[in-house]
């Protein structure tokens, strides 16, 4: 899989971008495809015509395309890839939304390159826990780094995102297992299956209500922040899924 990376921004050069490209390409291949036994690769291309908008996409080449903008919403979205055009699935890192967040641009890179390679066409659902109610099952997007967003680590200097493994995906515990890449602890715990580490939150889907959901832990007040942040300008795949765009 090819992912073609255009650069619109103003504030960020080609040699930035390269560098951060070439982490998240070492990241794919010696710590993602590892565990997950698929990978792609990032390349930059130069851009053909003007930013993307909801109408026109001129900049379509590659298995996937991702974006970077400047700004944090003028298409209503930052660090997303629910949608694709003419059937390539693409996705959008608002540099604007990242400050706002208090999170290096890398680390959003790095977050929907992973995504892009773990469900390209965004319409892939796990049944699981219900993080807040273990006794609940619900759908979950099938999401490489939403339940660790807030953790990261770097190759290379460049700042990369923390992402879950398989197991994360299964029901029950096993002695022993890793559900995600960093595995640290908190208050002696590492992360459980279809759970949450501080600073995450997830997208669930109730089958019973009909109704997306995006849990967080009460006294996680990061996560919390992160959420309402992304909620006011319309971001995520969560807020996409729940107020699709007119066909």
């Amino acid at each position: 899989m090819i992912i073609s990376l255009i650069n619109h921004s103003r504030l960020i050069t080609d040699e930035q971008v390269q560098e951060v490209i070439r982490a998240i390409n070492r990241q794919l291949k010696e710590d993602f495809e590892p565990y997950w036994s698929f990978s792609a690769t990032l390349r930059l291309e130069g851009p053909i015509g003007q930013r993307p908008s909801l109408s026109k996409f001129g900049d379509m080449r590659g298995d996937a395309v991702l974006y970077l903008v400047d700004g944090v919403n003028s298409l209503g979205a930052t660090g997303w890839h629910l949608a694709n055009y003419g059937d390539i699935p693409y996705g959008i890192v608002f540099l604007g939304l990242c400050a706002k967040v208090k999170e290096a641009w890398s680390i959003t890179l790095s977050h929907e390159a992973l995504e892009l390679v773990g469900d390209p066409m965004c319409n892939l659902l796990v049944q699981g826990n219900d993080p807040l109610d273990r006794r609940r099952r619900v759908f979950h997007l099938f999401e490489m780094c939403d339940a660790v967003q807030a953790e990261s680590y770097s190759t290379a200097g460049v700042a990369l995102s923390n992402f879950v493994l398989p197991s994360y995906f299964s029901l029950g515990e096993q002695p022993g297992r890793r559900n995600d890449f960093l595995g640290r602890c908190y208050k002696g715990k590492t992360l459980e299956s279809f759970g949450m580490n501080p600073g995450g939150y997830l997208n669930i889907f109730d089958p019973k209500t009909g109704n997306w959901e995006q849990p967080v832990y009460e006294d996680d007040k990061e996560a919390q922040r992160r959420r309402k942040l992304k909620s006011q300008v319309k971001a995520g795949r969560g807020y996409r899924r729940s107020h699709p765009e007119p066909q």
